[in-house]
């Protein structure tokens, strides 16, 4: 029997912790974050999304870190494994790696790079899953953008007539069409979880989307404040609900930090993508992380500007955001943005 989590409010895309030049997991950074998550009221933890670096994790490593988050607060928030991969069989065994710990939700985002169609995706990859594991809750992840291919909503639909612990999917398409066919097809049982930070609050709101919540990145750093405001929505509390996201917004913004670059060469647009921004403002505030791992860098000097730029407006207008992480890791987060001693290496002297 799948243990049916209903998938309401905030979970968090973990942030994967490295000690050192980034050679080793930091798995007591990550128990530590985990417990933070918990504490601070999340509903669950993503280990080892994209968010996590997962494309860099080789699969000992995945398992460790499930294993860490999970012995960590899986008696306390539900633990998802993110599991998929563009390999069935690896999604396979990764799974049952998972599974055989006591995890029973799973992540699978599209398979990338060699580009199923949707039926392949389905038939070759979602339902061989869903099928193997009758005890494990599958969620779909789709997101083009990174995998250069779509899970489309009449597929999904299909998966979830036949198969019903696919029963909720992370929707990152930011195509609000997109949403409101998934929900017609799929019914009202079915759960959307938003995979964009800046989108939750209208894809909860709006009545042909009815998402349930978020799979959050800047719930790395405020993660009772992303809650509160899933909370509020479904409360029926709208208006304080935008109030929160309002305050937020500094932080959905640094999600992907774009910058335009003096060079030699000309001017060169630069795209700091998750998790580099998140992850160099949680650096910088003093949280487990370490670096990044390669291809991975760090961010331009423009780019760390504007990551400051944005948590001080936060520090600044809405101090409760952070007062968390600044009470759990005894973190003086005003001394943290001021001081320049608290950012050197985290970017990139020269172009």
């Amino acid at each position: 029997m799948v243990n049916m989590v209903s998938y309401k409010g905030a979970y968090t895309a973990i942030i994967t912790p490295f000690t050192g030049n980034g050679s080793n997991l930091d798995v007591e950074g990550l128990a530590r974050l985990s417990n933070f998550q918990a504490e601070n009221g999340i509903s669950g933890i993503v280990s080892v999304g994209t968010t996590g670096e997962s494309p860099t994790l080789d699969w000992d490593e995945h398992i460790e870190a499930f294993e860490t988050t999970y012995k960590a607060v899986g008696s306390k928030v539900t633990v998802i494994a993110s599991t998929g991969s563009n390999s069935t069989s690896e999604c396979v065994k990764g799974t049952e790696h998972a599974r055989d710990m006591g995890i029973r939700d799973v992540l699978l985002v599209d398979p990338y790079y060699n580009g199923p169609s949707s039926l392949e995706i389905r038939r070759e990859y979602l339902e061989p899953v869903a099928s193997a594991f009758h005890d494990v809750q599958v969620i779909p992840y789709i997101i083009p953008g990174r995998s250069g291919t779509q899970l489309l909503a009449q597929d999904l639909a299909f998966a979830y007539e036949k198969y019903p612990n696919i029963c909720a999917v992370k929707e990152a398409t930011g195509d609000f069409e997109n949403m409101r066919l998934i929900r017609r097809l799929c019914g009202n049982e079915f759960r959307i979880l938003s995979g964009d930070d800046d989108k939750t609050l209208q894809m909860m709101v709006d009545p042909t989307v009815k998402a349930s919540g978020v799979i959050s990145v800047v719930s790395n750093v405020a993660p009772k404040s992303v809650q509160e405001m899933c909370q509020l929505v479904a409360e029926g509390n709208i208006t304080k609900a935008n109030s929160v996201a309002d305050g937020l917004k500094p932080l959905f913004d640094i999600v992907t930090v774009k910058t335009v670059e003096e060079t030699s060469n000309g001017q060169v647009a630069f795209k700091a993508r998750n998790p580099l921004p998140i992850k160099t403002l949680m650096s910088i505030l003093g949280l487990p992380g370490g670096p990044l791992r390669q291809p991975l860098g760090r961010v331009t000097k423009k780019g760390l500007q504007v990551i400051l730029h944005n948590a001080r407006e936060i520090q600044s207008r809405n101090p409760e955001i952070f007062k968390p992480l600044s009470d759990f890791f005894d973190i003086n987060v005003e001394q943290r943005l001021t001081d320049e001693q608290y950012w050197k290496g985290l970017y990139y002297d020269a172009y």
